[in-house]
């Protein structure tokens, strides 16, 4: 990537910005055109990144968070109003569980702004600020480049501020200001921006010593992976204490797929209340709980029966490090962690681990119709090394609790937002960052180029939301097999509440004809794949149409519409009994 030198020390401000996207490791932007951002939109692959036109700005949010969740960060365009508010349930989302968008927004040009005029796109009041009033509820920075001179201060600091707090930003340019120049001192200075160093804490040293004192103390100890560790960039290392010390290891949903499922020791998501009972008597008689990035949310942790107690509680967070219910700030968790590491003394379990619960074996009659609870064993064979799974809100992310993920897999299921149609598209930014990251590396212990795959799994009623998207995916050349869930409508609602009542139907789609209708030139209606038994999906699964993964391509499994397992069964059930 080159830029555009109008002298050696300025750039057009537009070039300005999507330099710095591109130092931040952004190589694919979403969005969708409008009247206010097409100018900003000609300078996105001059600066060497591509461009993903989404079908509508709320897709195209989704998929920017999808990628930021494989990628670290992710950037959208939308244009005023319109634009912008179509994609603020995404960025909302985005915020709420963590993954940082630079959401960049064409505005109208500064004198119209300045002179209160009514324009289209706008509520016709001449307040040019209410939409960005509405962003500073759900981004963690705001900026208007509305001056050259300080336009590139401020682009700098909103997208240190999104690495970290790693949440949304908002960026606004106005049509005048695309071509403005701008200097270029700061990219001379830093040609790539990080988090800002923080000097070591008086407290530090002595923060640690407490830590690595309780973690040679404990007599019970275990480890629970929470999903904000994801941003805080000590994976590696929390992996690596897992296996010097074969401590018993959870994850929460939001944590799953964050640290290698085969290590004998990690027994996969602790589900408080639901857990088995060996494993929940183990948690309740811990001495010690290392409980890294929490995210303390009622879905997350199974009705807060999952959370930690704190007394016997060592949590690391991205700004902060609570010691038994005491809290500690300005701790850079990588540094710390990297600290105890160091000085961790060969550790030994003093209690032996609670035993594994492998699913049952059993021998499914072929003929029988398929059943939420013994699916998802069954469907886990498909996964390869490597692959991305997505389980979308409702019977698919209850049901993808008890996948068994192969190595250097991830998942990327419902946990705090919730908003149901949100992983059609996410798979699409999923899938992109998955591409470009094995494309690029020059390690490519995870696949290579052509051999990256992602897996989703939707129902039938959140399918039909966010349905659009698979166009782009096809478009994209992705391979992305996507497997709809059918039971009838929205199960999970059903569950809930209002079991048989009609606003939890949906109109029924031949799902046959997505592809063909999206685009897919050489789709065979007839051999579209369904089963409604073991025995038909045991057959597509033996023809390789699940394992290959090549380019875009649709199964449909069917399911009883009241068919479901978990807390999701016992709020049903409850339902029959007081209506019986």
């Amino acid at each position: 990537m080159s830029l555009t030198l109008i002298s050696p020390d300025a750039v057009k401000c537009a070039e300005y910005i999507f330099s710095r996207l591109y130092s931040l490791g952004i190589r694919s932007v979403f969005g969708v055109p409008g009247d206010y951002n097409l100018r900003l939109l000609d300078f996105v692959e001059p600066a060497g990144l591509h461009w993903v036109g989404n079908c509508n700005e709320l897709n195209a949010a989704y998929a920017a968070d999808g990628y930021s969740r494989i990628n670290g960060i992710s950037a959208l365009i939308t244009t005023f109003g319109v634009g912008e508010l179509s994609a603020v349930n995404g960025i909302a989302g985005a915020y709420a569980e963590e993954a940082p968008i630079v959401h960049i927004v064409g505005t109208p040009a500064r004198s119209l702004q300045d002179r209160r005029v009514f324009m289209h796109h706008t509520l016709a009041t001449g307040d040019y600020r209410q939409f960005a009033a509405v962003h500073q509820q759900i981004t963690a920075a705001q900026v208007n480049l509305v001056d050259p001179q300080t336009a590139p201060d401020q682009i700098d600091w909103v997208l240190q501020e999104a690495l970290f707090h790693q949440r949304p930003v908002y960026i606004e340019v106005p049509d005048d200001m695309v071509d403005a120049l701008v200097s270029t001192d700061n990219m001379k200075k830093k040609p790539v921006l990080s988090v800002p160093h923080v000097p070591e804490a008086q407290h530090e040293a002595a923060i640690v010593e407490r830590v690595l004192g309780r973690l040679n103390a404990a007599k019970r100890p275990a480890i629970l992976l929470d999903g904000e560790t994801r941003g805080m960039r000590i994976l590696d290392l929390v992996e690596e204490l897992s296996k010097r010390t074969m401590w018993p290891t959870w994850t929460t949903i939001f944590g799953k797929g964050l640290i290698d499922e085969s290590m004998y020791n990690v027994y996969g998501i602790f589900q408080g209340k639901y857990a088995p009972e060996s494993w929940n008597e183990y948690f309740q008689t811990a001495d010690l709980i290392l409980h890294f990035g929490p995210h303390l949310s009622d879905t997350n942790s199974f009705g807060f029966s999952a959370v930690p107690r704190e007394n016997v509680t060592i949590a690391i967070s991205q700004h902060t490090v609570s010691v038994d219910g005491v809290l500690f700030r300005d701790l850079p968790p990588r540094r710390v962690m990297s600290k105890i590491l160091s000085s961790l003394q060969p550790l030994k379990l003093g209690a032996q681990g609670p035993s594994h619960h492998p699913p049952p074996t059993v021998d499914l009659d072929k003929s029988l119709p398929l059943t939420q609870k013994h699916f998802y064993h069954y469907i886990n064979s498909i996964f390869n090394q490597g692959d991305i799974i997505l389980a979308e809100t409702g019977t698919a992310a209850h049901g993808s609790r008890q996948f068994k993920l192969p190595p250097k897999s991830r998942l990327l299921t419902a946990v705090t937002w919730l908003s149901i149609g949100y992983m059609v598209p996410a798979a699409l930014g999923a899938a992109l960052a998955q591409r470009e990251i094995l494309g690029c590396s020059d390690n490519r212990k995870d696949g290579a180029p052509g051999k990256e795959r992602v897996v989703l799994f939707v129902g039938d009623g959140s399918l039909q939301m966010t349905v659009q998207e698979i166009s782009t995916m096809m478009k994209e050349g992705l391979n992305i097999t996507i497997i709809i869930l059918n039971n009838n409508g929205y199960t999970i609602e059903r569950a809930i509440h209002g079991r048989k009542q009609r606003y939890n139907d949906i109109a029924s789609w031949n799902n046959a004809h997505i592809l063909p209708m999206l685009g897919q030139q050489s789709s065979n209606l007839e051999s579209f794949p369904q089963a409604r038994t073991w025995g038909e999906l045991e057959a597509i699964i033996q023809s390789g149409k699940l394992t290959l993964g090549t380019g875009v391509g649709i199964i449909e499994v069917f399911f009883d519409q009241e068919d479901c397992e978990g807390s999701l069964r016992e709020m049903l059930n409850e339902q029959i009994r007081k209506g019986n």
